[in-house]
């Protein structure tokens, strides 16, 4: 009884410490929760504690264990929610500036780098675009911006 007892803690604080590196949002710090308050409960009654301090020893491990995994899940549910800033799905919704542009291609300065570029599907404008006009990112396939116009609220002066 012992042993499983302890079988069951080692393993459920395995769990909860694997649930604090894997984006899994609880599904495995709940099951480690309570295979920590089984083996503690376990635990403690097969070494003679008595069955009243196992299950008082049992709330102590879920309540810690549980805040706990509590702060994990709350810091992985934010940082899901966060807009991507970097690679390739960072350039998307960023401003640039044409430097170079002949009927549907060019080349766009984006943060600092020089890309290729051509016109958005979703531009419905057929404005012409010509050097210096500031542009938007809306996709990026390979090494190629789709881009439109900047609106006038969207120019970064």
């Amino acid at each position: 009884m012992t042993a499983l007892g302890i079988a069951l803690l080692t393993l459920g604080a395995i769990v909860i410490i694997v649930e604090t590196h894997v984006p899994s949002l609880g599904m495995l710090g709940g099951p480690g929760v309570v295979a920590l308050a089984a083996g503690s409960v376990l635990a403690v009654s097969g070494l003679g504690g008595g069955l009243l301090l196992g299950v008082i020893t049992a709330l102590v491990l879920t309540i810690s264990a549980t805040v706990a995994l509590g702060l994990v899940l709350r810091r992985g549910v934010a940082v899901r929610g966060r807009r991507i800033k970097t690679g390739a799905e960072g350039l998307i919704g960023r401003t640039g500036v044409v430097r170079t542009w002949s009927d549907t291609a060019g080349r766009v300065q984006v943060d600092g780098a020089l890309w290729r570029a051509h016109h958005s599907w979703l531009d419905e404008s057929d404005e012409e675009l010509h050097e210096g006009d500031h542009v938007v990112v809306e996709r990026l396939t390979g090494l190629t911006l789709a881009v439109r116009k900047a609106e006038e609220w969207e120019q970064v002066r």
